[in-house]
């Protein structure tokens, strides 16, 4: 007799957090539907989004780096303006 067993793995340094069996006189579809409803109550799907979209705070050298190049960037801007090389375009407002 073949037993099937699907299981759900959110990476692969962790441990296995779903796991279903295959059960004797059980059909496939019956087995994928078990399976689904049984990740959807773990709350895996939830977690693997909040990890995947997830962004690490900058370090304060990097808001520093980050902030130094804007001013350095509008300063540059500001000149070439007042040497007339750069057209001024008028702020789009909202919709």
């Amino acid at each position: 007799m073949h037993q099937t067993t699907l299981r759900a793995i959110l990476s692969p340094t962790m441990a296995i957090n779903v796991e279903i069996t295959k059960n004797a006189s059980e059909t496939g579809l019956s087995v994928l539907r078990r399976f689904t409803k049984r990740v959807q109550g773990s709350g895996i799907i939830p977690r693997v989004r909040s990890l995947r979209y997830n962004q690490r705070v900058l370090s304060h050298y990097k808001n520093k780096m980050k902030t130094l190049e804007g001013i350095k960037n509008r300063a540059e801007k500001a000149e070439l303006m007042k040497q007339g090389k750069l057209v001024e375009e008028p702020r789009k407002r909202g919709r």
